[in-house]
């Protein structure tokens, strides 16, 4: 490991940083270095801006991408190299905002059903029961599971943000669990990777999701977030508060809840128009 990517390192560990973005942000500084054959440390903020641009123009990557490697690089020359004279300021692209596809309740329940293994099925059951994100449904543990009637939940740990939460345990999943368990006998981690060493991987997860999206043909949009959305919508179409549903799926603030009134059918397509409230027309 070179001594600016540990310094980097350090930096993002001291700041509580997940290890998430902690990866990402060190690969998109690579990347950068790789593309210019020196070290980030002698560029200057010309030459990043232009690399930004590159990943615009050339490479096609998405803004939110961009925008990621953005934050690194921010990150490296104001809090690593300490470069934070004025004048430097790398342009965060704006990300054009698309509503999420939201499956539907039978989309669901075809999509659970088409994964080829118990440990799938019950795998994209989880996120869509308890609105976990993918990485928290990869951290559970067996001792996660709160099956007694009058505390019956999900804990989550150190969810986004380094907050842990409860949220929902549906007797129907309770049962997809135990009968999981009784299959595989998890020792600690719920949906462990291969070797058993750790928590399965987000990518295997997704292989998971597109598998059995694929095999109920499902149009191809979206990864296994969508179930977290789909949980989120169909609450709130079947009338949970928004504070309720904010709460569970391990939000801040209100607002970032609120985006799915855009997405819950009921509560928008389901009201009368404006012009059913006007007096007979002549």
């Amino acid at each position: 490991m070179s001594e600016l990517r540990k310094r980097m390192r350090d930096a993002m560990c001291l700041r509580g940083m997940a290890a998430r973005t902690q990866e990402a942000y060190t690969d998109a500084v690579a990347e950068l270095a790789k593309y210019y054959g020196r070290s980030p440390a002698e560029l200057g903020v010309g030459e990043v801006q232009a690399y930004l641009l590159h990943l615009i123009r050339d490479k096609k990557l998405a803004y939110a991408s961009v925008n990621q490697a953005s934050c690194a690089f921010r990150f490296l020359f104001r809090r690593v190299l300490d470069r934070s004279e004025a004048g430097f300021d790398i342009p965060m692209a704006k990300v054009p905002k698309r509503l999420p596809q939201i499956l539907s309740r039978a989309e669901v329940a075809r999509l659970i059903d088409s994964a080829r293994t118990l440990r799938g099925r019950t795998l994209l059951m989880t996120p869509y029961a308890a609105g976990l994100r993918v990485s928290e449904v990869g951290a559970l543990q067996v001792g996660d599971i709160e099956s007694a009637a009058d505390r019956r939940c999900l804990k989550v740990r150190q969810g986004q943000g380094g907050k842990d939460r409860s949220t929902l345990l549906s007797p129907r999943l309770l049962a997809a669990l135990r009968t999981y368990w009784r299959d595989t006998r998890p020792p600690l981690w719920l949906f462990p990777n291969r070797a058993g060493t750790g928590p399965m991987e987000i990518q295997t997860a997704q292989r998971i999701y597109y598998a059995a999206r694929h095999a109920a043909g499902i149009a191809p949009e979206g990864g296994i977030h969508g179930l977290r959305h789909a949980f989120a919508t169909h609450l709130l179409e079947a009338g949970v508060d928004l504070y309720s549903i904010g709460r569970l799926l391990g939000h801040g603030h209100l607002s970032t809840t609120s985006r799915y009134l855009h997405l819950a059918r009921s509560s928008l397509t389901g009201n009368p128009s404006p012009l059913e409230l006007l007096a007979p027309l002549a």
